[in-house]
């Protein structure tokens, strides 16, 4: 298996507390990466160390083959990257602003620029000072800087803040692109599950500063389940009567109104008539299956109560 970049028991301590703790990641070449966690989990600090940000307390990184140092100055000029917020000279423009990139990475290919912007959908902006864009257009701008100069790897940071659903189709599409295109390997971290789902070949799950899940979308789409959920005004009642009436026990109360049914043998006229018989009032009813974000719940907590 060819890795582009691993972790061996990656760790560190901020201020005597392990934040991150002996986490091994494993990125394939040519692929996407989903890099999710909940708010706090590690997912930029984690990404800060792989671009030497910030120094690992113990363990190491390999990319391209080779352990990232302090002097790895070659290997991160075959990187491209957007951590956290992208910070800019706001007084300048876009264009300047990618020039002066370019000239400190030595990189003098003069149509990157352009094509770069291009490529993030930011046109008609050369004579916009930076402070004047969006939060939108300052993401896309910090995109066009990881990618202007045709990196190997490219890690970013929730990449999609800020963006409204075109711009997140359009930034979907484009790193779906430059992978397929252009050969280049994509580490992407987001909270919005549902779009990492549509692109990403690969998961890494990491919360409270451990990976606990590594696993290929092909092998989490067949384990998907298809499932009935039901909306009731009283879901304690309806769990009563799903147990000791139709005698279903693989359930799950997701909120106060929502249960999912996971017995393949339970039919939905089934439910409806025995809730109905029971005085509970059925706002929705509808065949399912199991997501990204279903999977991600029951790694985290469970995904729901059983009661």
């Amino acid at each position: 298996m060819s890795y582009i970049l691993k972790t061996n028991n990656l760790t560190k301590v901020f201020h005597g507390k392990e934040v991150i703790s002996q986490v091994n990641m494993h990125v394939k070449k040519g692929e996407i990466y989903g890099f999710i966690g909940p708010n706090g989990a590690g997912k930029t600090t984690t990404m800060k160390m792989m671009t030497n940000l910030i120094k690992p307390t113990s363990g190491e990184i390999e990319i391209f083959g080779e352990k990232l140092t302090n002097t790895s100055y070659k290997i991160l000029k075959r990187i491209g990257t957007m951590i956290e917020y992208p910070i800019f000279y706001e007084k300048l423009t876009a264009v300047e602003n990618l020039e002066i990139h370019c000239e400190y990475l030595g990189y003098h290919d003069k149509t990157a620029i352009k094509r770069a912007l291009d490529l993030v959908g930011l046109k008609n902006i050369t004579n916009k000072p930076v402070k004047n864009l969006s939060l939108g257009m300052k993401q896309r701008l910090g995109i066009a800087r990881a990618i202007m100069t045709k990196p190997e790897l490219l890690i970013l940071d929730e990449p999609i803040n800020g963006l409204d659903p075109t711009g997140i189709k359009e930034l979907r599409d484009l790193f779906k692109m430059l992978c397929k295109e252009y050969g280049i390997t994509l580490l992407v971290s987001s909270h919005i599950l549902g779009e990492i789902e549509q692109i990403v070949d690969t998961i890494g799950v990491i919360n409270n500063g451990k990976l606990i899940e590594e696993i290929s979308l092909e092998n989490i789409n067949g384990q998907h389940t298809e499932f009935i959920e039901v909306t009731v005004d009283d879901c304690k009642k309806a769990a009563f009567i799903l147990e000791n009436k139709l005698h279903i026990s693989n359930f799950k109360v997701i909120n106060n109104s929502i249960i999912r049914v996971y017995d393949s043998s339970a039919a939905q006229t089934e439910i409806i008539k025995a809730f109905i018989l029971n005085d509970i009032s059925i706002e929705s009813i509808n065949k399912t299956t199991s997501t990204l974000e279903d999977y991600f719940l029951k790694l985290i907590n469970g995904g729901g109560i059983h009661v």
